[in-house]
């Protein structure tokens, strides 16, 4: 029996599998991966405007994508959540999700989500329901049209307002994710907190990361979030809360909002100790850590003729080297800390 065949098995034979530990003795449970590199929008701090993006043949299939989830399933990851890109352009998406949701049926896995630039929410947002999807990303930085336009080199805002809007319709929980942008919505930050809130969603705030050229110099764009809590503290009383969501933010309550608050900061104050995740790209590469250039050829190995058992040996094998934390920083001139963009690492 393949690694990906005993993750459909059931809940049995999901425990009697050991866990993916690293070498410092941190539990993979969450599992990001990319379903593309192609997105819609062109976001400054993302990609660069003019894109080369990866031939089909490097991208894995959606029956590769299957066995690949399927497999880290049934080594014991929790969580799965579809990225990209952007994952609503890929096609056959919503039978990759149809596929993996037989996870969700058996028990062995706890949730698959996505995140998403909002853009198809509105075609796509109640076959994410029915899917057994219940909670979604939506990446948005500011609810000014024009510069909504400028951040994402041609984007509709009022798509992804619609977008949203059809996804609370359908049931589904959303979460609105935003890049801290010094130069360009330091100033709205308040006001799309209070917005989201008083729709009843969460927003977490996320400092710009060096990743990839994007034609684009984002150290005048770095805002540290320890800056932005003292500046938001000043008006508002934010309470310290033990959620965790299996993901790298920290939250805190907005008492005068009623609704929850997100803090990623990868440069300010990393989230290693605690770190239960890995990603892979759409060409199968798996990364343990997103500041680092580890990297493991998972395509190869399912594309090879390794034996049934050679996917989950290379896993292992790859987790067990997972580094402690990353090295990001953030320096005016300097090149990105890693050359790969966050397109292509999986969100």
């Amino acid at each position: 029996m393949t690694p990906y065949d005993a993750a459909s098995s059931g809940s049995n034979a999901q425990s009697a599998r050991p866990a993916l530990i690293d070498g410092f003795g941190r539990t993979v449970t969450y599992l990001r991966v990319s379903v593309t590199d192609r997105c819609d929008l062109r976001c400054v701090y993302c990609m660069s405007e003019h894109m080369t993006f990866l031939p089909k043949a490097q991208v894995l299939s959606i029956e590769e994508l299957d066995r690949l989830a399927s497999a880290f399933i049934g080594l014991g990851v929790r969580k799965l959540r579809l990225t990209g890109g952007e994952p609503l352009v890929r096609k056959g998406v919503l039978s990759l999700i149809e596929r993996l949701s037989r996870h969700l049926r058996s028990g062995v896995l706890d949730e698959l989500t996505l995140t998403t630039n909002g853009t198809r929410l509105a075609e796509f947002a109640s076959e994410l329901a029915r899917l057994g999807i219940r909670r979604i990303n939506v990446s948005l930085d500011t609810l000014k049209p024009d510069l909504f336009t400028r951040l994402t080199r041609g984007g509709d805002l009022a798509k992804v307002l619609a977008g949203i809007e059809a996804a609370r319709a359908a049931g589904l929980q959303v979460k609105i994710n935003t890049v801290a942008l010094a130069g360009d919505n330091a100033d709205e930050i308040p006001a799309l907190i209070a917005w989201a809130h008083g729709l009843g969603m969460d927003l977490t705030l996320i400092e710009t990361m060096p990743l990839g050229d994007t034609g684009e110099d984002r150290t005048d764009q770095f805002l540290s979030l320890a800056q932005m809590r003292q500046t938001l503290a000043s008006f508002w009383t934010l309470t310290d809360l033990p959620l965790q969501t299996g993901g790298p933010a920290r939250y805190v309550r907005v008492e005068e909002t009623g609704g929850r608050l997100g803090l990623i900061t990868p440069l300010s104050h990393n989230f290693c100790e605690a770190c239960n995740r890995v990603r892979v790209t759409c060409t199968g590469v798996l990364h343990s850590c997103l500041g680092r250039k580890d990297a493991a050829d998972l395509r190869a190995v399912m594309r090879g003729d390794g034996g049934p058992h050679a996917l989950e040996t290379a896993i292992r094998l790859a987790i067990d080297a997972k580094p402690k934390g990353h090295d990001f920083h953030i320096e005016r001139g300097a090149a990105p800390a890693l050359a790969r963009h966050m397109s292509t690492t999986g969100g």
